[in-house]
């Protein structure tokens, strides 16, 4: 349900979105032509995408189960009888003149995504989702004064979410945003690749007085970054308010974002169903989907990020947050499980994974997929943390080079960098204690701040205990022989 925000100016926004996840099939919904993203233009669109006269479309099974994945994900209604329809409108990438779409009867009724926003819970309701063709692609860019036609994407199965108008702010839309996003790649039914157009949503947006009638609402198309959803959003509602305040009417539209200004601008009069004078297809036969099915696609489900989360927290006493960045990503997930269950130290490994790992991930823009560092070998090195072998600067300094594979017979071998690199901690009580015996002789008067109660002069002994060591005895250890001998 709508979550209470902080009034714009006196007005309520409202936004609801309508986001396009291209389905991760290998061929197109209603042919076998290639979805595969990068081929030179019109090689990848076959008699049907080009709808060539004498032609039939022939529904995708693939495509269908993916449906019934995110429809079970969202706690959704699966329509065991769905129809297709023609969405009837005319641009030049369309070349049927027609869209096959769902409208009445959606394979996917209903449903909701959760999601946190500033530490508290939030869902927001599905409409519906519904399965359609993509269209083609106009390229204006390359030719002077003409348009280029591109019908590689014409075909392509997309999955339509369709959010209810729940959300009250920008930031609540790229919450809810995210969370789709991270569903859908979550259950491996969308490559969520934003930037080749695989995941790109409509936000629908109005403003009103509390209370009042929904406004007019105005649609932004084909948003393909979480920084543009917000900012489009933000610039929508000053402009929605701004008209309303100068007391003109806002027109219900089709509007564009543009990036390089970060203004809306109309593109065209938003059309309603009745203009695009839907009829169920007479090519497509009802898509009947057997209970069977529905249960067979059931047990194959992933653990969902929530559940795993929850057992994060229960099984592995993680907190609450360390628990979510821990099922950011179904490979993330596994890859701390993995670390975990090699080293048996599950706050460490998850430590690990939030600081350093993430830190190097994000420095070379690289996903967890593709971490050099394989789980065994990290749980490896978290072990020797854990049981005092090397501190935790040191073992940095080897995951350093873990990281950047140094030598064929080292680069993967934990023990043997700490060797190479000297990291070795001093764990030898009988050693150690002869270097606080000459810390103490040689530092008499941070020895008396400290008995006079100066904590400050306790962690100055320390650290030359650590100098005299070079860095190799255990701090842990350093500490305790120096308050006995303190004491």
């Amino acid at each position: 349900m709508p979550t209470p925000a902080p009034l714009i100016r006196g007005f309520e926004v409202v936004i609801g979105l309508e986001t396009h996840a291209q389905l991760s099939t290998a061929s197109k919904i209603f042919s076998g032509a290639s979805t595969a993203f990068g081929a030179a233009p019109n090689t990848q669109a076959c008699a049907v995408d080009l709808a060539l006269p004498g032609t039939l479309p022939v529904m995708n099974r693939g495509a269908v189960e993916r449906a019934i994945r995110l429809g079970l994900a969202v706690g959704a209604k699966v329509a065991l009888t769905s129809i297709f329809a023609r969405k009837n409108y005319f641009y030049p990438d369309l070349p049927k003149g027609y869209q096959i779409s769902q409208y009445e009867t959606p394979v996917v009724q209903g449903g909701h995504v959760d999601f946190v926003l500033d530490g508290q819970a939030r869902s927001v309701r599905l409409t519906r989702a519904h399965l359609e063709e993509d269209a083609g692609k106009s390229l204006h860019e390359d030719f002077a004064g003409q348009t280029g036609i591109d019908l590689n994407r014409a075909g392509t199965p997309l999955l339509e979410i369709v959010s209810e108008p729940d959300m009250r702010s920008s930031a609540e839309a790229v919450e809810y945003a995210k969370a789709l996003h991270a569903l859908v790649v979550w259950l491996g039914i969308c490559d969520g690749n934003m930037q080749e157009g695989s995941f790109r949503c409509d936000a629908n947006v109005s403003v009103r007085k509390p209370g009042a009638p929904y406004g007019t609402r105005r649609e932004i198309k084909n948003l393909n970054s979480f920084r543009f959803l917000q900012q489009a959003v933000d610039f929508e509602v000053q402009w929605q308010i701004d008209r309303i305040e100068d007391g003109l009417a806002i027109e219900q539209a089709t509007v564009l974002f543009n990036p390089d200004t970060g203004e809306t601008r109309a593109m065209r009069s938003k059309e309603d169903a009745h203009d695009y004078r839907y009829f169920p297809d007479p090519d497509l036969p009802p898509l009947v989907i057997a209970p069977e099915w529905v249960e067979r696609v059931r047990a194959t489900m992933p653990e969902l990020p929530a559940a795993m989360a929850a057992r994060f927290q229960q099984q592995d006493g993680l907190p609450a947050d360390d628990a979510h960045l821990m099922t950011q990503s179904l490979p993330f997930a596994r890859y701390y499980e993995a670390v975990r269950d090699a080293c048996r130290q599950p706050k460490l490994a998850a430590n690990w994974l939030m600081g350093e790992v993430s830190k190097r991930l994000n420095s070379a823009a690289l996903d967890i997929t593709a971490v050099p560092v394989p789980a065994p070998v990290l749980a490896a090195l978290i072990g020797r943390v854990a049981d005092g072998t090397v501190s935790h600067n040191g073992a940095r300094q080897v995951f350093d080079a873990l990281w950047a594979g140094q030598s064929e017979d080292q680069g993967q071998d934990v023990d043997a960098l700490i060797d190479a690199k000297g990291l070795k901690q001093m764990n030898d009580s009988s050693a150690l204690q002869a270097i606080v015996d000459e810390v103490i002789a040689a530092n008499p008067k941070s020895v008396e701040e400290y008995r006079a109660g100066k904590d400050k002069a306790f962690n100055a002994l320390v650290g030359q205990v650590m100098k005299a060591s070079k860095g190799k005895a255990n701090p842990g250890q350093a500490s305790e022989l120096l308050k006995r001998a303190l004491s």
